[in-house]
């Protein structure tokens, strides 16, 4: 293993933009839900007109799908990821719309068959149910209850329990939109993180995990992590998951 200043200097130069993970392989490893999001996402933007996918990142799990809606949209509000998803869709055809956080959507009511959205920062349950057709789907993967919480707890110490991603009151949120829940799925996912480097890397792509997270306010306990990577020893953490699938009623007959 290469020495530690080098680990850390390359995970802070490397690029976090977007929501592609592909600089951790070889890594770190994470199993993934059973469902399969981009394949189950792939196959529901094969049979629908209209679709749009919120907070897409820079476009990387919308531009898996071989077969995209002839009018497809995504959101998303981070500027360098708008940049990366115009880059990356719109060669595609793909419309790529920049929001600001807690506003909302710059679209209008009724537009789209299918909503989609893999890890949505926070879901706006009454935007979603605006811009969905009468009868259209909402079909997401969200980021589960804690997750990641080993992790974060090495850097800040013990945590309380619950962070406002709880599966039962994202269904009662949506409820209360006017939305119809069919499918609640949830999974809990091994990670493992083999290099100091990775540990760096995925404290800047997912900031929320340690707020503060800077190389030298967390030295010491980088060092120390890396210690028990040098013996041997994965740092292990455990991602959590849930599968919303949800239904805008159609109009009375």
């Amino acid at each position: 293993m290469r020495a530690f200043e080098d680990l850390v200097a390359e995970a802070t130069a490397a690029d976090v933009s977007g929501w592609g993970f592909g600089w951790l392989a070889g890594r770190a490893t994470e199993e993934r839900p059973p469902w399969g999001y981009a394949r189950l996402l792939a196959e529901h933007l094969a049979r629908v007109p209209s679709a749009l996918d919120v907070d897409t990142g820079g476009g990387e799990v919308v531009d898996e799908a071989p077969v995209l809606p002839p009018r497809m949209v995504v959101t998303e509000s981070g500027s360098p990821n708008v940049e990366r998803a115009r880059a990356r869709l719109g060669p595609r055809g793909v419309h790529v719309v920049e929001t600001v956080a807690g506003e909302p959507f710059p679209l209008p009511d009724n537009a789209f068959d299918l909503v989609t959205s893999r890890h949505p920062v926070r879901p706006d349950w009454t935007q979603i149910h605006r811009v969905l057709v009468p009868g259209g789907r909402y079909v997401a993967q969200h980021v589960g209850p804690e997750s990641a919480r080993e992790l974060s707890e090495a850097f800040l110490g013990p945590l309380p329990d619950g962070d406002g991603r709880d599966p039962e009151r994202e269904v009662a949120a949506a409820q209360d939109a006017g939305l119809s829940v069919e499918d609640v799925r949830t999974a809990r996912c091994r990670m493992e993180l083999h290099d100091i480097g990775a540990i760096v890397w995925i404290l800047r792509k997912c900031v929320w995990w340690v707020p503060d997270f800077t190389v030298e306010r967390y030295r010491d306990v980088l060092l120390d992590l890396d210690a028990g990577l040098r013996a041997g020893r994965p740092f292990v953490a455990h991602s959590t998951r849930h599968l919303i699938t949800a239904t805008k009623p159609a109009r009375p007959s």
